[in-house]
């Protein structure tokens, strides 16, 4: 996929205006989003993604569209995924309702900005180096079995990791919240605020979802244009996804489950690839035959979703049985 440099600036210029203006809206009138707002520019965003990947069909062709496609479900989902911690990160700072949203935020743009080093890392590695496929399948696979074993049970709790544990042990902090300010002066001393805990929080929770969904996407796709938009109209409308299905993600009780299925074919899908570009011996119909047999991208667009919509499904049988259940107690 040949991307002009103009495109690159015009897109990233682009999408930093958008997320521009919403910081700079957020910023002047923090507030808890109604069910109305955040669905409108849920929507909004949704829209931009599909009209993106409408725009990449047209001017390159269907399978740098499907590539693309591919990448932003699956990072969509995986962010869903993420939106359970940030729950769970929200309630044990006690995060007032109206600051959520400056959180959310500022911890995406922070997310962003983490996730294009890596993206940038990710292209260097598998431009020199074809067995890093291998290596990024089999960590895949060693996530979805490790998710599958799990479930739900590590959502219910959260661990401050060492840079927060460093942050509140080196600089002196006020245990009140100061609207949208970060840092404040009192008594002469600069002083940190919870939200900025809480941002520092949200940004490196998802730079560590990030181990999982960057390999996840090069899976899909190794164009590092269609990675990074994929990335950025995934998280673009997080924020509004936090606020408008927060009931909802109580109810999505195989989420977990459904992700370790995807995580497990896509990492599969990479071993593959390696196979097939290495041309190491396969065996396939019981011949043995040089190269292994790839996944083409339509497939794999259409196992996600069915793995996504069976999900989905089950989860809310699921949920309506128990609450069925409970009620007749």
């Amino acid at each position: 996929m040949n991307v002009p440099v103009w495109v690159w600036i015009l897109t990233l210029g682009l999408t930093s205006v958008f997320l521009l203006v919403d910081v700079l809206i957020i910023g002047r009138r923090p507030h808890v989003p109604s069910m109305g707002e955040a669905a409108r520019h849920l929507a909004f965003y949704v829209t931009l993604a599909v009209l993106f990947g409408l725009g990449v069909w047209y001017f390159s062709g269907a399978d740098f569209a499907t590539q693309y496609f591919a990448g932003w479900v699956t990072e969509y989902s995986l962010s869903i995924d993420n939106l359970f911690v940030f729950l769970i990160i929200m309630a044990k700072f006690g995060v007032p309702e109206k600051l959520q949203q400056s959180a959310l935020m500022v911890g995406i743009v922070i997310a962003l900005i983490l996730r294009g080093i890596f993206i940038a890392v990710g292209a260097a590695a598998i431009n020199e180096f074809s067995w890093v496929f291998y290596l990024f399948g089999a960590f895949l696979i060693y996530t979805a079995v490790k998710l599958a074993r799990e479930g739900q049970s590590d959502d219910d709790e959260f661990e401050e990791n060492r840079l927060l544990k460093w942050v509140e042990s080196r600089f002196p902090a006020t245990n009140q919240w100061q609207g949208t300010k970060l840092v404040i002066t009192a008594n002469g001393k600069r002083i940190i605020t919870p939200l900025l805990i809480v941002i520092l929080a949200l940004g490196t929770t998802d730079f560590l979802f990030a181990l999982d969904s960057i390999p996840a996407i090069y899976g899909l796709t190794q164009e590092p244009f269609l990675v990074l938009t994929a990335n950025i109209f995934a998280l673009m409308g997080l924020r509004q996804l936090y606020f408008l299905i927060g009931g909802l993600l109580k109810r999505l009780v195989y989420l977990g489950l459904g992700l370790a299925v995807l995580l497990s074919f896509i990492g599969v899908k990479l071993i593959l690839h390696a196979m097939h570009v290495n041309e190491l011996p396969f065996v396939n119909g019981g011949q043995h035959v040089t190269g292994a047999p790839e996944i083409s991208i339509g497939q794999s667009l259409a196992v996600i979703i069915g793995i996504l919509v069976i999900t989905t499904i089950a989860s809310l049988v699921k949920s309506r049985k128990d609450n069925g259940a409970l009620s007749v107690q």
